[in-house]
């Protein structure tokens, strides 16, 4: 008798015959008599289709049973079953498994992920080395991606998905790398702005920058890399946000204006005019980083603009300072004063510079504190002398060079440098003029000895720059001279011109610092006034080396010729060794290379 297993439909002709025979239970050997011939057992059915029904319930047990196998292979481990990752089947695997496999196929790459990264930027090309870039497979967080992966129940049984490794890198450090390679193709953006010569607003206009977005390099790197094909990455050109048609709008409807007639700022005390000449030194156009041109009034230009006539209706705070008196420092009172109040006074006046008439405003006096108090002065814990250093300089107090001198001194006496700020010396006395009281005296321009106004401030920089380099403070910008000159420590001295040199540090300790300025007929010293904080600080120098004869040069004679005996030229180290509670607790190298001195004779070669 044929039997179908799975259902009522016929199998094919070619498939055998299943032969059932009943199965005789003990005490049951067979069907009555009385069974046969009514065609029914005590069942309730035909005898035959009770061993029909017991064998359709072990198929479906077996059935159920490939059923749950299959499941259970299926989902065995934490990751999906056919899930590769650079070509590795991490499928099935516990998290811990999968990235112990995964760790040692990128060790059989290590060959491969540690060679260079060709990447190409703009018309350049360069290899960078991954590992100089933070480049790197993270395995924890591929395998969780890996573990993440959608996979639908039958794709798990027969179905397969590459995962893409979670590529890192140091975004910071490949930015600076791809910005080496970009070079001279890249170009800052030019910000808009307005500035004025005199009375006369002049437009700078806008112009986008060519250079890099570091987080789209960085993707794209991450991209790349395993790719095993150079990387190009994108050079990206971005505009100001203030376009040219903004600038000379602003120009128009702003600047051109402000400075067509004077503006009044009346007060209880009485009124001020405020010259064009004045706003003009005063109206600021700045650009932020997205190049967006702000407009404001800066009130603290505006008062240096206007000078004496403020003081109509003025009165500025005084600082608390310091004066050293007995060989101790003491405290000078600071005092309060009254001003017009800047925010309003800035508001109100760019509110009226687009006017033609009705150019007035009405300031409001206040109170205003000086910036240091006693209180804030007597915190600094400035008790005590940390430093000092002198030069000596010649031609006596009546040569020009020394009143320079003189004059950086006094413009510098009594700075008081809170922790943590920066001093500039080109910031504190701003530009060394006539006006200021400075001279005309010899200054080193192009390689050679011309008059100059201001000659001989390098004297005092370089005593400030020792007095701060033996107080321990942090030097932020300094630059030696092109020539040594005897009469200052090789290697330990400073130049300065304005506005492109300056010299300034930083105050690096929990306690202000007083600047001490004093001189003689032949010295300028300058002391620090802190509390000590270090044992000792000391130079120690290596040996001159690469030393180089002077040359002779002749130069056409005249008022403009500065005769020079000329010296050599060498390289030298220098160390700053700082020590602290009997220990060394830092050594820093300066090392600076003299060009030898021309021995400049005025007049003709002769023949």
């Amino acid at each position: 008798m044929a039997v179908t297993l799975y259902g009522d439909k016929q199998v094919s002709d070619d498939r055998p015959t299943v032969l059932v025979t009943a199965v005789s239970w003990p005490g049951e050997d067979g069907p009555t008599t009385a069974e046969k011939a009514a065609g029914s057992g005590s069942g309730g059915g035909p005898w035959w289709r009770r061993g029909r029904v017991l064998l359709a319930g072990e198929v479906t047990t077996v059935v159920l049973a490939g059923v749950v196998g299959a499941g259970a292979w299926a989902y065995a481990g934490d990751v999906p079953r056919g899930t590769t990752v650079l070509g590795t089947e991490l499928g099935g695997r516990s998290r811990a498994d999968a990235a112990k496999e995964l760790r040692a196929e990128l060790e059989k790459r290590a060959g491969t992920l540690n060679s260079p990264l060709t990447v190409v930027v703009g018309e350049n090309r360069a290899e960078i080395n991954p590992a100089d870039v933070g480049l790197a497979v993270d395995v924890d967080a591929t395998v969780a991606a890996a573990t993440d992966a959608q996979a639908h129940p039958v794709d798990r049984l027969f179905g397969s998905r590459t995962v893409e490794p979670v590529v890192t890198v140091d975004t910071a450090k490949l930015d600076t790398a791809l910005r080496q390679v970009l070079g001279k193709q890249g170009r800052d953006m030019t910000m808009p702005a307005i500035i004025f010569t005199g009375t006369t607003p002049k437009p700078v206009y806008p112009k986008p920058s060519l250079s890099l977005d570091a987080e789209q390099s960085a993707q794209v790197v991450r991209a790349g890399w395993l790719t095993g094909q150079p990387v190009t990455v994108p050079v990206v050109e971005k505009n100001p946000v203030t376009t040219r048609e903004e600038v000379d709008r602003l120009v128009a409807e702003l600047a051109k204006p402000a400075v067509a007639a004077p503006v009044t700022i009346t007060s209880d005390k009485g009124s001020v005019s405020v010259p064009p000449a004045a706003i003009a030194r005063a109206l600021r156009f700045s650009a932020d980083d997205e190049g967006k041109l702000t407009p404001r009034v800066d009130v603290k230009r505006l008062r240096s603009a206007l000078g004496t006539k403020l003081a109509a209706i003025e009165s500025t705070p005084k600082d608390a300072g310091l004066t050293i008196s007995g060989g101790k420092p003491k405290v000078v009172p600071g005092r309060a004063g009254q001003q017009l109040d800047s925010t309003t006074l800035g508001r109100d006046l760019l509110a009226v510079l687009p006017k033609t008439d009705g150019r007035t405003v009405t300031g409001q006096l206040k109170t205003a504190e000086p910036e240091l108090t006693e209180a804030k002065l007597a915190e600094l814990g400035i008790k005590e002398r940390v430093s000092t250093f002198s030069t000596k300089f010649p031609g006596g107090l009546s040569s020009p060079r020394s009143q320079n001198i003189i004059q950086a001194a006094k413009d510098v006496d009594g700075t008081i440098v809170q922790p943590g700020e920066t001093f500039s010396l080109n910031a504190h006395t701003g530009e060394r003029g006539y006006d200021q009281g400075y001279q005309d005296a010899p200054v080193i321009v192009g390689g050679k000895l011309v008059p100059g106004v201001g000659g001989g401030v390098s004297q005092f920089t370089t005593t400030l720059f020792n007095a701060s380099y033996y107080a321990g403070l942090q030097d932020v910008e300094h630059k030696p001279h092109s020539y040594y000159f005897s009469r200052y420590p090789a290697v330990i001295e400073s130049t300065i011109f304005w506005p492109d040199l300056d010299f300034k540090f930083r105050n690096n300790t929990p306690h202000g610092v007083l600047i001490d300025t004093a001189y003689t007929s032949n010295t300028i010293t300058v002391s620090m006034w802190s509390t000590k904080i270090y044992d000792s600080v000391k130079t120690e120098y290596g040996p001159r080396r690469n030393i180089t004869s002077p040359k002779t040069v002749h130069l056409e004679p005249g008022p403009k010729c500065i005769a020079a005996a000329g010296s050599n030229g060498f390289s030298q180290d220098a160390y700053r060794v700082i020590k602290k509670d009997g220990k060394v607790v830092k050594r820093e190298k300066f090392s600076w290379t003299y060009d030898p001195e021309p021995n400049f004779v005025c007049g003709p070669k002769p023949s």
